[in-house]
């Protein structure tokens, strides 16, 4: 059991490590959403880990991923933008993993990974419209107006924060979650003898 543990949380380590990397692999899709909200794969890692090692290590892959930005990087919003980061990523790889742990099965991987996918897309309009754009408020100095007239660009009857959340943020978050489930179910199997300590 020892040695389970300790190839585990190395497992875990690795891919917080690749994680962390893929935070800085970022790109705008400014015709979809406004720029500030980028597209990137960083919970990938933790799909991959909450499904070779255990829901629980999607959390802690996601936790490490962040602590690691604002040690290295730093913070610019007073660990809120982390904060939320990780929830998301928490929620999407812990519900994938623990739907798996139950039946494991590619049907069940790909069942988990949509409904982890889905409860993220949902979860970012309350932790958004509470934390995050609260935080960019306030720390940024950005009037919510500013923030509004940003998606305004895109479609003008987007007038209140509540209405750009459901309208973009959650379809975006939830496609990203989509996308990340897909590379998942490509490189799983062939990345597994690594995952699990294989030859």
């Amino acid at each position: 059991m020892k040695k389970n543990t300790t190839r585990n949380l190395t497992v875990a380590a690795m891919l917080s490590a690749v994680a962390f990397i893929l935070m800085f692999i970022e790109f705008p899709l400014p015709m979809l959403i406004p720029s500030f909200v980028k597209m990137d794969f960083s919970d990938l890692p933790a799909l991959l880990g909450a499904f070779a090692l255990g829901p629980v290590y999607g959390v802690i892959i996601s936790f490490m991923k962040n602590l690691l930005h604002v040690v290295i990087k730093g913070t610019s919003t007073a660990l809120v933008g982390e904060l939320c980061n990780f929830m998301l990523g928490a929620v999407f790889s812990a519900l994938a993993g623990y739907l798996y742990k139950h039946h494991k099965s590619r049907k069940n991987a790909i069942i988990g990974a949509v409904a982890g996918a889905v409860a993220m897309a949902l979860f970012s309009v309350p932790s958004n419209y509470f934390i995050t754009y609260p935080a960019y408020v306030k720390f940024y100095h950005m009037p919510m107006e500013a923030i509004l007239g940003m998606y305004q660009a895109i479609l003008p009857s987007a007038n209140s924060l509540i209405k750009c959340l459901v309208i973009f943020n959650m379809p975006f978050t939830l496609v990203k979650g989509l996308l990340d489930a897909l590379i998942c179910m490509l490189i799983y199997k062939p990345l597994s003898p690594i995952l699990h300590g294989r030859k």
